[in-house]
């Protein structure tokens, strides 16, 4: 998986653990190794921003230090929410009201809306035509692209 820059530290999956990604988005985006490889087919398809917003609001969910939050809050709202940022997610208007209204004051779930906007998206849209890719297909042939000889 060196072809993603930064992408999360994981063990290879097992052949058990790939075949249940097909039966369910939660099991895919529950493991390291399964959110790499949908990570890795977004970016074929222009929409890894999606996974990285999604993987920026979890890591806001773990901080309690109050500045660290502002920070982190600030951080995810120019790279993935203001309308200026080249790597924007797509959300509808009430979701960008009700972050905006929060922002001055931001908790740790301060894009739960949005996130899950973007969790219920890429659920829809980008999983079903991840199951029938040529990155999902070869894994499940045992010819792992997760394994660091590719």
């Amino acid at each position: 998986m060196e072809t993603i820059p930064n992408c999360e530290a994981c063990t290879k999956p097992s052949m058990e653990e790939i075949r249940l990604w097909s039966q369910s988005f939660d099991k895919l985006m529950k493991n390291p190794a399964g959110r790499n490889v949908f990570r890795e087919f977004l970016r074929t398809e222009y929409s890894e921003d999606n996974m990285l917003f999604w993987l920026a609001c979890e890591d806001l969910k773990q901080e309690i230090n109050k500045n660290t939050i502002e920070e982190k809050a600030r951080s995810i709202y120019e790279d993935y929410i203001s309308i200026l940022s080249p790597k924007e997610v797509s959300l509808d208007a009430r979701v960008r009201e009700m972050i905006n209204r929060k922002r001055q004051n931001p908790t740790p779930h301060v894009f739960e809306d949005a996130q899950l906007q973007i969790y219920t998206l890429m659920h829809r849209d980008s999983y079903p035509r991840f199951l029938s890719s040529s990155i999902y297909r070869s894994l499940v042939q045992g010819g792992s692209r997760t394994s660091s000889e590719s």
